[in-house]
């Protein structure tokens, strides 16, 4: 079972590609700003145990991939990501302040899409197939009455 990650209770591979953005999308993630942010989010996500296999920071988006283990939900995952960096960059680099008055460094949403090498597709065949020949039902029970 090469590529799984293993926890006390389970074994796991769960990839997530998550995006979000400054608010007003000002163009402010560059020099120092960007290299800080970068070091950041490597930084929570090292706490909380969420490996970065691919990951960006353009002027004004963040854009990443991430393996996140079953015990934290993408949106905890994403709340804590924005939140802790949004304050500290704001902490750190005071001409935030003045163009962010309200505290808030990242616009409210966020992208989030789960990725994986078994397709939708293969999936639903595979359950489809698993007891029994009918292709007509879409929850099936295994012995039916």
């Amino acid at each position: 079972m090469e590529g799984y990650q293993k926890s006390s209770h389970a074994i796991y591979d769960l990839k997530y590609h998550v995006i979000w953005v400054t608010k007003y999308r000002y163009k402010v993630l560059k020099g120092t700003l960007a290299v800080r942010t970068r070091e950041l989010i490597r930084q929570g996500c090292e706490a909380r145990g969420i490996g970065i296999l691919q990951g960006s920071v353009g002027k004004e988006h963040i854009h990443l991939l991430l393996s996140c283990p079953p015990s934290l939900a993408p949106s905890k995952m994403v709340q804590y990501l924005k939140g802790r960096s949004s304050r500290l960059l704001q902490d750190e680099f005071p001409e935030l302040k003045k163009k962010y008055w309200g505290q808030h460094l990242w616009a409210r949403g966020y992208f989030c899409a789960t990725v994986g090498s078994v397709t939708e597709e293969m999936i639903r065949n595979y359950i489809a197939n698993q007891f029994t020949e009918e292709k007509n039902e879409i929850f099936k029970i295994e012995d039916e009455f």
